[in-house]
């Protein structure tokens, strides 16, 4: 299967509908409730990287470094980064200390250049920003500053900002120094509390990713299987919204999971979408997803009850 590449902001760069999230492969259980070994987590990159899809993110953080090494693993094995693809981690604070200085920065960026077995990082994001308040990040002294450089200095091609709290990424997305801006679990089928973000970033003429389009597992196997909403038990009318979608869903004979992938990649304004793995059948999966044809009915039907609290 061929996919269509679009255009990541004004990078330059070329990426399909759907980007690979490595968070699962760094094996955190606390997180998700399962554990991923090396093997498994290093035979889903390789799958990933000759499957349709040539986007992957990860993290300086994720599994304490451990998802850029497995994923460095499957890149040296696999003879290097294939022609075409986009490779994205993110700058975290020091995991002992919290520092999120620009001395730190340089220093995340070591560390994963030296994990992922790569002499440069296409797409650098700052990772989370609110856990520093946005003056000490735009300080001369900070994360930002020191993106920027590291960009000038050519040893990143293009800079981002990633985190889940939206008016933290408001704010820095109107500096106008990223080029690109990575929500989660904010513009789904249940919750599009990014609009104003993503408006302000269009607007911009920025990249945008959409991470976790399942809200945490929810709109893939529904909230009787999983109650949870982005990693947290919400109220009973959130559940009860994602269950009418599930019931229009199968009325259609139509998998809730594909709609809700979907339903992030018909935006024109999101470059891709970012879909969690954690084995190579969930790469196949989501491929599956992608492609799944979905009735214009099923859109009349759904797209009322997913947009009724937009304001």
């Amino acid at each position: 299967m061929q996919l269509k590449r679009r255009s990541l902001g004004t990078t330059g760069l070329q990426v399909t509908a759907v980007c690979i999230g490595t968070s699962p492969l760094g094996s955190s259980p606390h997180l998700y409730g399962y554990e991923v070994s090396a093997e498994q987590a290093i035979d889903t990159v390789r799958s990933v990287l000759t499957s349709p899809f040539n986007f992957l993110d990860t993290s300086n953080a994720y599994g304490g470094g451990e998802s850029e090494r497995r994923i460095g693993q499957a890149l040296k094995d696999s003879g290097g980064t294939p022609p075409g693809f986009v490779l994205a981690t993110k700058v975290d604070p020091d995991p002992e200390t919290g520092d999120f200085s620009g001395v730190r920065v340089r220093v995340s960026l070591e560390e994963s250049l030296e994990r992922l077995g790569v002499q440069r990082i296409q797409l650098l994001y700052l990772h989370d920003p609110e856990r520093i308040s946005f003056e000490e990040g735009m300080s001369d002294t900070g994360p930002v500053q020191a993106l920027v450089a590291l960009k000038e200095e050519g040893l990143v091609d293009h800079i981002g900002v990633a985190g889940g709290a939206l008016d933290i990424l408001q704010q820095y997305v109107e500096t106008d120094l990223f080029e690109v801006v990575l929500t989660h679990n904010r513009y789904t089928l249940i919750d599009q509390s990014a609009e104003p973000l993503l408006r302000a970033a269009t607007l911009r003429r920025m990249g945008v990713v959409n991470a976790a389009p399942y809200g945490g597992g929810m709109l893939v196997k529904g909230p009787l299987a999983h109650p949870k909403y982005a990693y947290r038990r919400d109220e009973e009318s959130i559940r009860q919204r994602a269950l009418e979608m599930q019931q229009l869903c199968e009325r259609y004979g139509v998998p809730l999971a594909a709609a809700a992938l979907q339903f992030s990649v018909r935006d024109p304004r999101i470059s891709s979408t970012a879909v969690g793995v954690s084995s190579p059948e969930r790469v196949e999966e989501t491929a599956h997803f992608l492609s799944f044809p979905i009735p214009d009915d099923l859109w009349r039907d759904l797209l009322p009850l997913a947009l009724e609290h937009v304001g």
